[in-house]
């Protein structure tokens, strides 16, 4: 098998493109020389791309709006393991443009955040919810981040939530039966 093998990669390499004729050398690609009018063209369309990128810009910033919230951490306090926590944190358009929120993510899967649908008109106001649900064995301080993505600048604002977690004894008694 091997013998095969090498025989039929043997062939292959012994024949020769029809182009070229044996004991010549394939043409060396040409180098890339700068010359005035390549530079020239490059300027021209790094300028473009910059001019394209300030218009983006402008109609991103005209879009923007500022959002507030009634607070950025949030304490439960004492909670048994395997027990759901739920917040609203309250998110107010402050701004003169409808406020969208992109994203919402969780620092860890224990919490679950839920983002507004839809628009949040100038001065009204939306919850984010988020469930902080700590798993059996996740016990003592746990401190948790909520990322919020929006068209504001910054366009990121960290909401923190926090927990000491305490032995739950009906989760030990379920498990142990």
């Amino acid at each position: 098998m091997k013998l095969k093998l090498f025989l039929i990669s043997g062939l292959i390499f012994s024949f020769q493109s029809c182009d070229n004729k044996p004991g010549t050398k394939a043409p060396e690609p040409s180098s890339i020389v700068a010359t005035d009018e390549n530079t020239k063209e490059l300027k021209e369309s790094l300028k473009d791309v910059a001019e394209e990128e300030k218009r983006l810009a402008k109609e991103a910033e005209l879009n923007m709006t500022t959002m507030s919230f009634n607070v950025l951490n949030h304490e439960f306090g004492t909670v048994k393991e395997d027990t759901k926590h739920l917040y609203n944190f309250v998110v107010t358009n402050t701004g003169k443009k409808p406020l969208f929120i992109a994203d919402v993510k969780a620092s860890c899967g224990c919490t679950t955040p839920k983002k507004p649908e839809k628009a949040i008109a100038p001065g009204k106001s939306d919850i984010i919810a988020v469930e902080f649900h700590p798993k059996v064995g996740q016990l003592g301080r746990q401190d948790k981040t909520v990322t919020v993505t929006a068209n504001t600048n910054p366009t990121m604002v960290v909401l923190k939530i926090g927990a000491d977690v305490i032995k739950n004894p009906e989760t030990s008694a379920r498990i142990a039966n």
